[in-house]
């Protein structure tokens, strides 16, 4: 999986960004995604993530993490068919915002590391990307036992 991580906050260390990297590729095969499967995850203060928030739902508020999953589909929306193509194109399946001021505060709250918490939000949005949500309890119960099924598999503990 190619994963491009972008630290618009310059607060990320090289450590927590490789456990983001290796956590990312190990839910992906855990999920079986293809190889060539492209993301990105983008750090930023509570500032930009609120201006995201407000701009592309509605929200005017700070929010932990946002998921921008390219294959969601849209209701009138052209369908492009790459099956054609002598080379197949990369499976991107979009892009996650995790906001570093509320990561910290939420692992205080929570009594658990940065780490930890870094980790879950990047997950969380992995999933969404992957199609799963908590809209509904069942839905919810889906998504947070795989969640909570791959944080153990991969080994961070709260």
């Amino acid at each position: 999986m190619e994963l491009d991580l972008y630290d618009e906050t310059n607060q990320i260390t090289t450590e927590q960004k490789e456990l983001v990297n290796s956590l990312l590729e190990f839910a992906g095969k855990h999920l079986e995604l293809p190889d060539d499967t492209e993301m990105s995850v983008t750090f930023v203060d509570d500032d930009a993530i609120q201006k995201i928030n407000k701009t592309y739902r509605g929200k005017d508020q700070s929010t932990d993490v946002i998921s921008f999953a390219i294959e969601d589909e849209v209701e009138d929306e052209l369908t492009i068919n790459f099956d054609n193509l002598e080379e197949p194109m990369p499976r991107n399946i979009g892009d996650i915002i995790i906001s570093v001021d509320k990561t910290a505060s939420q692992a205080n709250e929570y009594g658990h590391s940065f780490d930890r918490e870094l980790g879950f939000l990047a997950l969380h949005g992995f999933l969404h990307l992957n199609g799963y949500d908590h809209m509904d309890p069942e839905d919810e119960k889906e998504m947070f036992g795989l969640q909570k099924e791959i944080l153990e598999a991969y080994g961070l503990k709260r």
